[in-house]
């Protein structure tokens, strides 16, 4: 079972706790109210969740850091490392795609959303199994303030204004070229990306629908410097506890059936094409996590596990390994970064060749998002995502290609991965068919 937000808890380095009677929805209402930054992790299937708000901001923007407003040195990382230096406590934010594609040493385009932004948490709630409490960094009491749990009724996105960057066709024609990559020994597997763009939406009820239909292990409401990322992630990108790195990849999908479900989980298992495609990126994993642990201690603890969600049946791995004596979790971060399961193997070469292909920034989707705090850490890959401003909503999908992959069930895949986002911002009706 992955570890939920809660089991950091005592690594959140909380100076006064009080327990209270509330809620997640409640908790959050109260901390949102006032329309500043605020962060909801949010484990819906495991009970666990940590809410919060705070006055620290670090922004990484076209490569540049800030802390506050003020120039901080170094990538992303090393920015975050500087701020934790600084201003000790709980963090919660996100890296997203481009800040990996640069600790790779590669110049990517420039984007529309940070490619870092972390808030320091100085009040925040703790909610598990039941029980409340509320906790502050400095030590100073706080409450929370009742607040109506209560949705406004959602806009629903015209099905007619949702912009797929590649229609059918094009996504096919692209899954081709990433085959002639493989083909001419360029690449062993590439994860291919497009994206959806609609209007501005009212990101807390689509997040509200999207954590009610797809209820994980790693779910997430972040807002920060007026970008709202709304995750309902299945994937642990890192874990680091107790001096241990764990990863978990995910590469394989299948949907969800009426009657075929359990032959749907099968086939999954089965297919020559998804085992080759997770056991190469797990074999990336571990080289990557061998950067960074002790010799002899990275180990693979669980290969091609079918694992079940609401929408997908997903392929899951674990590899762990203890980390070298002085080295802490954004060192893990480093040497993982970005996940080999969103580029593929060899992975700076494989990510050259994707920049060309997809020919845009990923932006937040295929980067990651959760807790730093202390020696450890929990985050997610920021997968089945909705990400927000005020200009209108983004999501990204994709999927791994190898050399057994046909252009046609790629497309299928791609449409399976997207219906739970897109039924969240259009209610009304699931996008493709093969969605029961």
């Amino acid at each position: 079972m992955p570890a939920t937000p809660a089991a950091l808890l005592p690594h959140l380095g909380a100076r006064w706790a009080h327990p209270v009677a509330t809620t997640p929805e409640a908790a959050f209402a109260a901390l949102e109210a006032d329309g500043g930054d605020v962060v909801w992790l949010d484990s819906s299937s495991g009970g666990a969740h940590v809410l919060g708000v705070g006055a620290h901001v670090l922004l990484v923007r076209d490569g540049a850091a800030t802390l506050d407003g003020r120039p901080v040195p170094g990538d992303a990382v090393a920015a975050l490392e500087e701020a934790r230096s600084r201003l000790p406590g709980p963090w919660v934010g996100w890296f997203g795609y481009e800040a990996g594609v640069r600790m790779l040493g590669l110049e990517p385009p420039a984007g529309r959303w940070p490619e870092a932004a972390w808030l320091l948490l100085d009040r925040w709630v703790v909610i598990e199994a039941g029980r409340a409490q509320l906790q502050s960094r400095d030590g100073e009491p706080w409450s929370l303030l009742a607040a109506s749990v209560s949705l406004p009724p959602m806009t629903v996105v015209d099905p007619a204004l949702l912009s797929w960057r590649d229609d059918d066709a094009a996504y096919a024609s692209k899954v081709e070229r990433c085959r002639e990559h493989i083909h001419d020994g360029d690449s062993y597997v590439l994860c291919l990306t497009t994206a959806i763009d609609a209007p501005a939406i009212d990101a807390i009820a689509t997040h509200a629908r999207l954590r009610s239909a797809s209820p994980v292990h790693h779910g997430g409401l972040l807002r920060i410097a007026g970008v709202t990322l709304s995750s309902a992630s299945p994937e642990t990108f890192l874990r680091v506890e107790g001096g241990v790195a764990t990863t978990r990849p995910i590469k394989g999908t299948r949907r969800r059936g009426a009657d075929d479900d359990a032959a749907l989980a099968r086939e999954l298992w089965d297919s020559e094409k998804e085992r080759a495609e997770n056991v190469m990126i797990v074999d990336l994993c571990r080289n990557d996590l061998q950067r960074v642990c002790e010799p002899g201690s990275v180990e693979v603890t669980s290969l091609l596990g079918v694992e079940t969600y609401p929408t997908v049946h997903q392929l899951v791995s674990t590899v762990r390994g203890r980390l070298l004596l002085g080295l802490g979790p954004l060192d893990a971060v480093r040497a993982l970064f970005p996940a080999g399961s969103m580029t593929g193997a060899p992975k700076r070469r494989t990510v050259e060749l994707l920049q060309a292909l997809e020919g845009v920034p990923r932006g937040l989707y295929s980067g990651c998002f959760g807790l730093v705090a202390g020696e450890s850490c929990q985050l997610a890959m920021v997968i089945r995502s909705v990400v927000a401003d005020e200009d209108g909503a983004h999501i990204g999908v994709g999927g791994g290609v190898t050399a057994l992959s046909e252009p046609a069930f790629e497309v299928d895949e791609l449409h399976v991965k997207a219906a739970a986002m897109l039924a969240a911002l259009v209610p009304a009706a699931l996008p493709h068919p093969l969605i029961e």
